[in-house]
C-alpha cells in the first residue's frame, strides 16, 4: 500500500502545491452485558483512502473505500477538482516539516483479538453480577472495547510512513431507584469508563470486579444522601473530573483553528486569540499545561500525525502563562510559526485531519496524595466522577455535574452529598487553582466522546491528571 501512496504522490507533484493520502485500516469490537446476560456485541472493520490536495491556497478532499490504484487516482483527480472550484485564496505558507519517514508500532502486550468473547464475557459478568443483589439496583452494566487501527502515510514532500496501534478499555456502571429518586455510579470512570492505548492487559489491569461491590453500595447510599449544599466554597475534584475540565475548558480553548475563527460555524471559537501566545495569565502559577503525543499509553499518542508532522511536546501554558497552542502546518504557519504543533488527526479514512489535542495533561504538583491535599482542606467539598457538561462556544462559561459530593470538614471526609454540581468562568477557575497532588496520585486518562468538525469527527485522546483544590468555587446554582 506504501508504494502505491507514493506512486500517486508522484503523478501529483506537478498538478497541485501539495498533496498527501492516507490508507487507513481499523478494527473495533466493543461486548456489553447488562443484568447477568450479554446485551450485545458489535463488531466493525473499516478500509479506506483518503487524499487531500492544495491548489494555491484552497485545499480539496476525497476518499474512497476501494483502496485499489485506479480508485485512488480517481479520488486524487476528485480532490484537485474540488480545490480548482474553490473561490481563489491567499493561502499562507505550510510550515515545514522534514518528511515522515520509517514506520511505528504502539504499546500492546496481549492482543484482545487473541482473547477469545468467551473470556471476555466471563470477566464482565462477573464485575456486572457483583454489582447486583441490592433491590434498589435497577440496572448493572459492563463493557470493554477493543482496536486496532493500521494507518499508511505519503506525501507529495517526500513523506513514507506507516503506523500501527492497539486500545482497549472498560467500565461498568450502576443504576439505583427508590420511589422519584435515581442516583448512578460509574468505574473507573463516566462515558464509556477508561481506556488507554495498548492491548488487553488494559482491561485486566482495572480490575472491575474488585470495585464492583462498591460502585453498588454508593450508587444506593446516595438514594438517602442529603442534596449538595449551594454556595461559594473550596473544591477538591477528583482526577477524572480534573481531566473532564482540562479537555473543555483548556483543550479545546488552545486550538488554534477554533482560535483563528475557522471552526466558528460549528464547533465555535475560543475566548482565547492567538496574540494572547505569550502574554496571557490562563490560571495560577501551580498550571502547568503540556500536549504530549509521545506518551506511552496515552490515546493521542503516535510517531506522525496525519500529515507528517513528528510527534511533540509541546508547553502548552508553563506557570499559568499562556506559552503555545495546538495547531496544524496551515495554522501555525498563519501566524509566522516555525513549526506545526503536530496536532492534525483524521476520524479515519474519510475525513480530512484536523487540529485536534494530542495528551493535553496537567503537571503533578507537590500536594502530596489525595489524603494529605484532604488533610490540608479545613472545609470544602471533593466531587468525583463526571455526570454531565456544559459549556459555551468560546470554551468561556462552564457548569458541570458529578455523580457524587463528600464533604469535607476539618481535613476529614464527612457526609455523602448527591447530584453536586459546579460553575465558573475559565480564566478565574483556573486562577483560583491552590494545589495539585503529587506524581504518585498522577494518571492518563482516556476520552472517547470528542466531537469536532464538519461533517462531524469523533477523536480519542487522553488527559494526565492528578485531584487538584480549587477555591472559592460555586457550587450549585446560585440564587438570583
Amino acid at each position: 500500500m506504501l508504494d502505491q501512496l507514493t506512486n500517486l504522490m508522484d503523478a501529483a507533484i506537478d498538478r497541485c502545491a501539495y498533496a498527501d493520502a492516507r490508507h487507513v485500516v481499523h478494527d473495533a469490537e466493543t461486548v456489553w452485558v447488562r443484568d447477568g446476560r450479554v446485551d450485545r456485541v458489535q463488531r466493525d472493520r473499516s478500509e479506506g483512502v483518503g487524499v487531500r490536495v492544495r491548489v494555491g491556497g484552497a485545499w480539496g478532499f476525497a476518499a474512497t473505500s476501494d483502496p485499489s490504484r485506479r480508485a485512488i487516482e480517481r479520488a486524487l483527480a476528485r480532490s484537485l477538482a474540488i480545490a480548482e472550484t474553490q473561490p481563489t485564496v491567499v493561502g499562507h505558507p505550510l510550515a515545514p516539516t522534514e518528511p515522515a519517514r520509517g514506520s511505528w508500532t504502539g504499546p500492546c502486550e496481549l492482543d484482545p483479538f487473541g482473547v477469545t468473547l468467551e473470556d471476555k464475557v466471563e470477566l464482565l459478568l462477573a464485575a456486572e453480577t457483583a454489582m447486583r443483589g441490592d433491590p434498589r439496583i435497577v440496572r448493572a452494566e459492563a463493557s470493554a472495547r477493543s482496536a486496532l487501527s493500521e494507518r499508511t502515510f505519503a506525501s507529495t514532500e517526500g513523506a513514507a510512513c506507516s503506523q500501527r496501534s492497539h486500545e482497549c478499555g472498560a467500565g461498568i456502571g450502576v443504576i439505583a431507584l427508590q420511589g422519584n429518586e435515581l442516583q448512578v455510579r460509574s468505574y473507573p470512570a463516566a462515558h464509556e469508563g477508561q481506556s488507554a492505548a495498548g492491548g488487553w492487559e488494559i482491561v485486566e489491569r482495572l480490575a472491575l470486579a474488585q470495585h464492583a461491590p462498591r460502585i453498588a453500595d454508593e450508587a444506593v447510599a446516595l438514594l438517602a444522601a442529603p442534596a449538595c449544599p449551594v454556595g461559594e466554597m473550596t473544591v477538591v475534584l477528583g482526577g477524572e473530573q480534573v481531566a473532564l475540565q482540562l479537555h473543555e475548558s483548556v483543550g479545546h480553548a488552545l486550538e488554534l483553528d477554533r482560535m483563528l475563527g475557522s471552526e466558528a460555524s460549528y464547533a465555535g471559537t475560543s475566548w482565547v486569540s492567538a496574540a494572547d501566545v505569550g502574554s496571557l495569565r490562563y490560571g495560577s502559577e501551580l498550571m502547568t499545561v503540556t500536549a504530549d503525543a509521545t506518551l506511552d499509553g496515552g490515546l493521542g499518542s503516535f510517531a506522525w500525525d496525519d500529515e507528517g508532522v513528528k510527534a511533540r511536546r509541546l508547553e502548552l501554558i508553563e506557570d499559568g502563562l499562556l506559552r503555545s497552542a495546538l495547531s496544524s502546518r496551515e495554522t501555525a504557519g498563519e501566524i509566522g510559526e516555525s513549526l506545526s504543533g503536530g496536532c492534525m488527526r483524521a476520524d479515519g479514512w474519510a475525513r480530512q485531519p484536523i487540529v485536534r489535542m494530542t495528551n493535553v495533561s496537567l503537571a503533578p504538583g507537590d500536594a502530596g496524595s489525595l489524603e494529605k491535599l484532604i488533610a490540608d482542606t479545613d472545609r470544602g467539598l471533593l466531587l468525583e466522577t463526571n455526570r454531565s457538561w456544559s459549556i459555551d462556544d468560546r470554551r468561556l462559561n462552564f457548569q458541570f455535574g458529578c455523580e457524587l459530593a463528600r464533604e469535607i470538614v476539618d481535613g476529614r471526609l464527612g457526609r455523602l452529598y448527591r447530584n453536586p454540581t459546579y460553575t465558573g468562568v475559565t480564566p478565574h477557575f483556573w486562577r483560583s487553582l491552590d494545589a495539585v497532588c503529587s506524581e504518585p496520585e498522577w494518571r492518563l486518562r482516556g476520552l472517547l466522546n470528542c466531537g469536532k468538525g464538519e461533517p462531524g469527527q469523533i477523536a480519542h485522546v487522553s488527559h494526565g491528571t492528578a485531584p487538584a483544590r480549587f477555591r472559592e468555587v460555586q457550587v450549585g446554582v446560585a440564587s438570583a
